[in-house]
């Protein structure tokens, strides 16, 4: 931005931006490891309205980041939005600490979370886009590793803030401890800028052209009032399934809308692609159908139905608690993210890297499976109505392989299909989709909401592996369905690249991004 500044290595820059979103994602899944168990357990929500209570909130902060890309790129800047951002999530996460049983306490700090993560999310993003601008050999592997940051950091506090919240418990007797678990997710976010004011330097050259003028103060106050205003607006979303069921399937008719108006008025030569990313979000919908079940009825099949006790040939290996079990996800991700890289690179070089469109349908045959083995949970029982902990690991396994296939590659398909002009247009759109079909979820997952008076876990066993069974069988038709699909989307490939739209970016070099995590 300044020729003046001193030179910084654009590591240092990267490391910046890296460490605070390391530490946002600390917090959101720490938050979101416990709110359903939170709503149930603490607030004594019964099953179906704690699901669509956080899958509206999972709706809403899938959305809120199309608005805040436009805040950074054209109002305050993309460095300050980030940072913005940042404060106002440790704010939610803060006014989650405040012991209330009044379910607008709870709404108005999920709301917070929203708008700061609309703020934050899109603008960290554009920032490591904006470092290596220009440097194309190095912008794929940077990104790799960024988005490393999101396991490193879910993982962590999935792991850690059930232990705090169960500590604190049992040392005080009383239910503090889940407002103790939320106070780390909002200690993260203040080391994360504590941090990053520690190495502004490092990004005092990086943001967009807003960033190189002094604060203006009016649009500042535009921007919180607009906030504020979108997170009252929020809150009432939260509190009124009603409202929430019309904001959810508006998005999903405008979306329609503009994806129809977008085809029908593009040149022929875009409107392959078009047509070709239309069919794909539309798979990605389904797929987070599946995925939203981890915070929603797995989350609740872990606590009432999982023997939370490790054995491996008769020896104890440890024992966890249920809000921990969603943690396998990020770490599943870690470890299958390089095998994948690897084999797409690998393939790619051989000419026979599978198209985008058969990875999807490999994808939803990996999450059918995964639902498969939670259905069969029953028949590993290591007590009447408890599964063997293994299932939830090979469960997560398989979904999360399903995930990389699907959602790890849907900002590929993107950037593959859909002309350049409309490319910051459809990441917004890509990323409405998706909350839509988080609180599709959260009604998928009340076909297993457990009445209030059943507590038998023998009981409630049969309740949850219909729903994944269920699950399962509908993964196999949208499977058949995929695969089917591979033939008409690669002749629609082969015309959008004789068209010459997408000719250099071949698929074979776009990273594997992971999560989705909320990402």
């Amino acid at each position: 931005m300044t020729a003046a500044n001193p030179p910084v290595s654009q590591t240092k820059s990267f490391s910046t931006v890296f460490l605070i979103e390391l530490w946002e994602r600390f917090g959101y899944y720490g938050m979101q490891a416990l709110i359903v168990f939170y709503m149930v357990q603490r607030l004594k929500f019964p099953d179906d309205r704690a699901n669509l209570v956080w899958s509206a909130a999972a709706a809403l902060i899938y959305v809120a980041p199309a608005i805040g890309g436009w805040i950074g790129d054209k109002i305050l800047g993309t460095r300050r939005t980030m940072l913005l951002g940042a404060v106002i999530l440790g704010l939610g996460y803060a006014l989650m600490t405040v012991p209330s049983e009044n379910t607008w306490a709870l709404f108005g700090a999920l709301s917070v979370i929203v708008i700061g993560n609309g703020l934050f999310k899109p603008n960290a993003g554009n920032l490591v886009r904006k470092i290596y601008e220009g440097d194309d050999s190095k912008i794929d592997s940077a990104f790799t590793i960024y988005y490393m940051a999101v396991n490193i950091g879910s993982t962590v506090s999935m792991l850690l803030t059930p232990w705090i919240k169960n500590q604190v418990n049992a040392a005080y007797h009383n239910e503090f401890g889940w407002h103790a678990a939320f106070g780390v997710c909002a200690l993260g976010l203040l080391i994360g800028l504590l941090n990053y004011f520690f190495m502004r330097k490092a990004m005092a050259h990086i943001g967009s052209e807003p960033d190189e003028r002094p604060v203006d103060m009016g649009k500042l106050a535009m921007v919180l009032v607009g906030a504020a205003a979108c997170a009252a607006g929020a809150a009432a979303v939260l509190q009124y399934e009603s409202l929430a069921r019309v904001f959810v399937y508006g998005a999903g008719v405008v979306l329609l809308g503009i994806f129809a108006y977008l085809i029908g008025t593009s040149h022929r030569d875009e409107r392959a692609g078009l047509i070709a990313a239309l069919i794909l979000v539309v798979q990605t919908i389904f797929f987070f159908v599946f995925y939203q079940q981890m915070s929603t009825s797995l989350n609740l099949f872990a606590l009432r139905n999982v023997d939370w006790s490790f054995d491996l040939f008769g020896m104890h290996l440890l024992t966890w608690t249920p809000e921990q079990f969603q943690a396998f996800n990020p770490i599943w991700i870690m470890f299958l993210s390089p095998v994948l890289a690897w084999a797409y690179t690998h393939f790619g070089k051989q000419g026979r890297d599978l198209s985008i469109a058969a990875k999807f349908a490999l994808g939803f045959a990996a999450v059918a499976a995964g639902f498969y083995v939670y259905g069969a949970a029953g028949h590993f029982t290591t007590q009447p109505g408890k599964t063997n902990s293994w299932v939830m690991v090979w469960g997560y396994g398989l979904g999360s392989l399903g995930e990389l296939l699907t959602s790890g590659l849907g900002l590929a398909m993107i950037a593959r299909y859909v002309p350049a002009r409309m490319g910051g247009f459809m990441m917004g759109a890509y990323f409405v989709a998706s909350g839509i079909s988080q609180y599709l979820g959260g009604l998928v997952a009340n076909f297993a909401a457990v009445p209030e008076h059943v507590t038998d876990p023998v009981q409630t066993m049969p309740i949850y592996t219909h729903l994944f069974t269920l699950l399962g069988h509908w993964g196999v038709g949208i499977t058949v369905v995929s695969f089917l699909l591979v033939l008409p989307m690669r002749k629609l490939s082969a015309i959008h690249h004789a068209a010459g739209a997408s000719s250099e970016r071949p698929e074979a070099e776009v990273p594997v991004h992971v999560r989705g995590s909320g990402d």
